[in-house]
């Protein structure tokens, strides 16, 4: 018997609680975690941390917790210097500690953003198929979401994007680049074209959710800061440092931004283990961006080997392939789940995304999918 067993008397749905009707009849975000050989759906950096920096690690977190029984550094500076250097030094375009925000993973940054430029009573728009958490974090918060509109190659149309953008006049904009789940990046006028219609239909956030950025062919949209006080750029340590079990997401934006988000912040809400596993992380950046290129080799062969057997596939500048077109995309999911290898059905009609893995693991998709198109074809 379970602790509560002996007071449960019924049993009690989400919607049988008091909780707001924008969250009636959702889900919560998630992907689904099983037991398989290959493991490609959730967009993880295949290569676990090396030992030199797991010792750093440990060795940064003893001196952190020396210091445990008082609060962590309440305004990450140290951290936060770090990653301004780590932008400064990636992108060419310098900023400082000044311009730079950090929290629990880029989801709590966009979090932050919503609860002080979003909320009751305002607007957020995404042009979707995108990441699905722009809309969920701003249900979460109260903030009114407009899925707007893409074209068919999964591209943002610019004038129809615009003219979303001049009807619903919303506070918060977002641009996903490189896309989740589609892996396309996108050009920089079309966020400048936007940032304006943005700042013509009224002085709105216009947030770049940069997550995926150090894969892409094209360079990061960061020097477009200049000059745009209503401009952000959001980042993440999940995915280029190999970091998801860290959960340390950071913003680049003007000053003004970063004190704004502090408004909404709970305190001491980055523990000195997190920052100090962060710091320990930034002094191997050119060791962890190595595993990058090594990934993005993986992902372009993925690519040319996806369509060499007859799949369509979605130009990709993320560590990610979306790939089809299925008649029927989750019994393609499951096809190659049997097969042992895990990938994700985003919910994309008549399209699968796959992560690129370690070379064995991307092998081993590649049969399966080669053997479910042999199985399609007879």
């Amino acid at each position: 018997m379970s602790p509560r067993d002996d007071v449960r008397t019924d049993d009690v749905r989400i919607d049988d609680l008091p909780i707001r009707d924008e969250l009636r009849g959702k889900s919560p975000y998630g992907a689904p975690q099983l037991d398989v050989p290959v493991q490609l759906n959730t967009n993880e950096n295949p290569y676990p941390l090396p030992e030199p920096l797991v010792e750093r690690i440990a060795e940064r977190v003893r001196e952190a917790a020396r210091g445990l029984n008082r609060y962590p550094d309440r305004d990450a500076v140290e951290l936060r210097t770090e990653l301004a250097r780590y932008l400064t030094r990636t992108t060419g375009y310098e900023v400082g500690a000044a311009d730079v925000w950090a929290a629990n993973g880029s989801n709590e940054v966009l979090q932050q953003l919503l609860q002080t430029f979003g909320g009751p009573g305002r607007l957020a728009i995404g042009f979707e198929p995108s990441y699905s958490m722009h809309g969920l974090i701003a249900r979460g918060t109260g903030t009114g979401w407009i899925s707007g509109p893409r074209g068919e190659d999964f591209t943002i149309d610019v004038d129809a994007a615009a003219r979303a953008i001049a009807r619903h006049r919303p506070d918060v904009v977002f641009i996903t680049s490189p896309n989740n789940p589609t892996g396309t990046a996108v050009e920089a006028e079309t966020v400048l074209a936007l940032y304006e219609a943005a700042q013509a239909a009224k002085p709105s956030l216009v947030v770049v959710d940069e997550a995926y950025v150090e894969f892409s062919h094209r360079p990061s949209l960061l020097p477009l800061l200049q000059g745009r006080p209503h401009l952000v750029i959001s980042r993440t340590m999940s995915k280029a440092f190999g970091a998801a079990g860290l959960r340390l997401g950071y913003l680049a934006a003007h000053p003004a931004v970063v004190d704004a988000v502090q408004l909404v912040r709970l305190p001491y809400h980055l523990s000195a283990v997190t920052q100090a596993t962060a710091l320990a992380a930034l002094e191997h950046t050119d060791t962890l961006l190595g595993y990058v290129e090594q990934l993005k080799s993986e992902r372009d062969r993925l690519v040319a080997e996806l369509r060499a057997i007859g799949y369509e596939v979605t130009e990709s500048d993320a560590n990610f392939v979306q790939f089809g077109r299925f008649p029927d995309a989750h019994t393609a999911w499951r096809k190659i789940l049997d097969r042992g290898v895990l990938v994700r059905d985003n919910g994309v009609p008549g399209w699968l995304r796959v992560t690129a893995g370690t070379p064995e693991e991307n092998d081993a998709f590649l049969d399966a999918v080669r053997a479910l198109k042999k199985e399609q074809s007879s």
